[in-house]
């Protein structure tokens, strides 16, 4: 499917499609694959407002229809990598990363086939490259490289994830900023958290990144109004890169 250039990015605001338009001019069709279970309707209507551009959202789910028991089954143990999401009820989730994959994977591939202008993965944990016809936003690839090309002037990055293990995680894994500090902390999107604490811990960095597709513009204020750093926000820099493909 070939890409459609996008012109100048307007002030973000909610535009709705025009129900006389022509098929020919019709509004894009973009699909969300969540961990959790869709319809995102706390993340979706913010990457609406942030493209500006009218578009019609198709939205899966990795735990869509299935029982409380067998989300449990996917629960993490040990020192499994894990994923953090939201159910449709607005509780949360944790899951195991390599228990979630393969749904995913299969989400994407019948997606591919709709006849999509767009399929954007909402979640920034790690997956298996997928061969997608249909352009594609991973939302951890696009966070990922956008944080290294504007933490290359800062001395310490922070990164704020939901879960004390993924903070782990952050803290550990090679990211390639030289010898760029990392400092990571934690507070859950989706229900009571710990922000207060967490931009404390986060206090001395000089650039802080919010690494959940979960966190909201709400929270990025608290974040901000705790700190002197600028922080990045998933969903913005997701809505960025599809801007560019509608």
């Amino acid at each position: 499917m070939p890409y459609r250039a996008g012109k100048t990015l307007p002030p973000p605001q909610r535009m709705h499609a025009d129900p006389h338009m022509s098929s020919s001019a019709r509004p894009a069709r973009v699909g969300f694959v969540t961990i959790g279970q869709s319809p995102r309707d706390d993340i979706v209507p913010e990457i609406r407002d942030w493209v500006g551009l009218p578009f019609t959202a198709v939205e899966r789910g990795a735990l869509d229809g299935l029982s409380p028991d067998a989300i449990r089954a996917l629960e993490p143990t040990g020192d499994e990598p894990r994923l953090v999401s939201r159910l449709r009820d607005g509780s949360e989730a944790t899951l195991a990363a390599a228990r979630v994959h393969a749904r995913v994977s299969a989400l994407l591939t019948e997606l591919d086939g709709q006849a999509l202008d767009a399929i954007v993965l909402l979640c920034t944990g790690h997956f298996p490259p997928a061969a997608l016809q249909t352009p594609f936003v991973p939302a951890q690839a696009v966070v990922d490289h956008g944080v290294t090309a504007l933490a290359a002037a800062v001395r310490t990055l922070g990164v704020l994830v939901p879960h004390e293990a993924q903070a782990r995680e952050a803290e550990r894994r090679g990211w390639p900023l030289g010898e760029m500090r990392v400092v990571a902390s934690h507070s859950t999107p989706y229900r009571d958290s710990r922000f207060a604490e967490a931009a404390r811990e986060l206090a001395d960095a000089d650039l802080i990144v919010m690494h959940c597709m979960g966190y909201d513009e709400a929270m990025l204020a608290r974040v901000r109004a705790a700190t002197r750093a600028p922080v990045l926000l998933a969903r913005r820099l997701v809505a960025g890169a599809l801007r560019q493909l509608l």
